[in-house]
């Protein structure tokens, strides 16, 4: 059982949790621009995914132990103390669809929130692109074997890693039945009936890596992050592998936002949660370098829905950066106003003004995987 090695949260202050390389951290806001390092945990092991339940505030930690496997370990409420629960697996008999043998969780990529009328209702997603459903905060999981047992899966394949994985689930506010599920490389996945059925969306989406012929199939979509608007879930946006998209029917179709400077390449995005049009991303070099442009770091953000984008700079370096961002490492705040985003060279850096201007928390972190603010409600 590992333990927070700190005070806990202030009631009512602002609080960001950064998963690691080497264990998670806790920063809480000690007044206007003035954040510091309260808490730690974990230290020394890799932490791939983070969740505070806005409906409960149980805290949730994914960690990845290489010989070890996967575990997950949930906080209660007002705890300091970490408790190890169940990990989702896959039944025997789940074959990859390939050579019939079994397959294991190699990385949990995902944790989401169900709605507040399915209370203790977790979603998980994996490595190798299984989404698991919990109904006992996370202490059993099952497998969501309608979406495993797509005939599509069989042309998923690795965005990165060596096989595919689902790493967004957005659960719609308005209906916990309904969510949507991107996965790398397997496209963008509908459900309206909590699972039970699914169907494959992402008309527009491009994926220029293919083959001619197959620039379009929907089921070779590289959707490196998806995320939707709390207030207006009807507007999604996906930094895609080949550019920036943005849906405003739920998903169904997808218009490609071209012209983008630096660049529209990059892993992550966040969306304002009340207004659709606005939305944040971190631009790099495509595919080999995996690096910022011209060596400046900068965010780029539209409030147009992708009509025009400006490029935010004031406080991040503007030479000799070497900063990647990966999907899950950049986050809004609950109001829209704060950010924050890591970087695998272990940079964190927070805005309190929807990222006109940065200020640098670290430069000394291990590398960062992801990062969340606490919910309101959890706060």
């Amino acid at each position: 059982m590992a333990t927070d090695t700190a005070r806990l949260d202030s009631d009512g202050a602002a609080t960001l949790r950064v998963a690691t390389r080497k264990g998670l951290f806790t920063y809480q806001q000690q007044a206007p621009g003035q954040w510091q390092l309260t808490r730690s945990a974990f230290i020394g092991d890799p932490v791939s995914m983070l969740l505070t339940d806005p409906r409960s505030g149980d805290r949730y930690a994914a960690l990845n132990l290489g010989h070890f496997g996967v575990k997950l370990h949930r906080a209660e409420p007002g705890s300091d103390q970490w408790r190890e629960i169940a990990t989702p697996k896959y039944p025997p008999g789940a074959g990859d669809g390939k050579d019939g043998e079994g397959v294991s969780v190699e990385q949990l990529w995902a944790l989401s929130p169900s709605g507040a009328d399915r209370p203790g209702t977790l979603w998980a997603g994996t490595i190798p692109g299984g989404l698991f459903k919990s109904e006992d905060r996370g202490d059993s999981w099952q497998l969501v074997e309608s979406l495993w047992q797509r005939p599509e899966r069989s042309e998923w394949f690795g965005g990165g890693y060596d096989q595919p994985g689902i790493h967004s689930i957005c659960v719609d506010p308005r209906d916990s039945r309904r969510l949507l599920v991107a996965i790398s490389c397997g496209g963008v996945w509908e459900t309206r009936d909590e699972g039970d059925s699914w169907r494959l969306l992402g008309e527009g989406l491009r994926a220029e890596y293919m083959p001619p012929e197959g620039v379009n199939a929907l089921a070779v979509q590289d959707p490196h992050c998806l995320a939707v608007c709390a207030a207006a879930p009807d507007s999604a946006w996906i930094q895609h592998h080949n550019g920036i998209f943005h849906s405003a029917d739920s998903g169904v179709s997808w218009r490609e936002i071209s012209g983008v400077q630096p660049s529209s390449f990059g892993f992550a995005v966040a969306v304002h949660p009340q207004d659709p049009a606005t939305a944040w991303f971190v631009p790099g070099v495509k595919d080999e370098c995996r690096l910022p442009v011209d060596g400046r770091l900068v965010v780029t953000r539209t409030r147009d829905g992708g009509d025009s984008f400006e490029v935010l700079d004031s406080g991040l370096p503007q030479q000799h950066a070497y900063d990647l961002v990966l999907r899950h490492a950049l986050d809004v705040d609950a109001q829209g106003r704060q950010l924050a985003f890591g970087s695998t060279t272990g940079n964190l850096w927070l805005s309190e003004n929807q990222g006109d201007h940065w200020h640098c928390l670290s430069t000394h972190l291990p590398p960062i995987y992801a990062l969340r603010f606490d919910p309101a409600a959890a706060a």
